[in-house]
């Protein structure tokens, strides 16, 4: 078994204008699907993010604050799951709730390193 890391990128919920009713829902779908995942014994770990944003960049470490508004994809958070190669963690993620918001899931597989 390999670790990898799904990364949900897309709008930030508020910026979607959703009732409060709409939110609960949804969040009792990733509720629902990160406890499949505990139950199967592959999750290892993840949060949501904050849609403020800081980036440092370049050899002169330029600073920019953003907020979701002014980006119009963010990374709105992860999971660590255990899986044998991409294809599993692909089936894994046709659970994501936010596919019907133009979310997406970058699967990453996590680099060891021989110390």
């Amino acid at each position: 078994m390999k670790e990898f890391m799904m990364i949900f990128i897309g709008a930030d919920y508020s910026d979607l204008g959703l009732s409060p009713e709409d939110l609960q829902n949804r969040m009792g779908k990733w509720f629902a699907w990160s406890e499949k995942m505990e139950k199967a014994g592959i999750l290892r770990g993840g949060n949501a993010l904050t849609p403020q944003i800081r980036r440092v960049v370049g050899e002169n470490r330029t600073t920019t604050d953003l907020t979701s508004a002014e980006v119009k994809e963010i990374v709105g958070g992860y999971y660590l799951v255990m899986a044998k190669d991409f294809d599993q963690v692909q089936e894994i993620a046709q659970d994501f709730p936010d596919y019907d918001l133009g979310g997406t899931v970058e699967i990453r597989e996590v680099m060891v390193f021989d110390r």
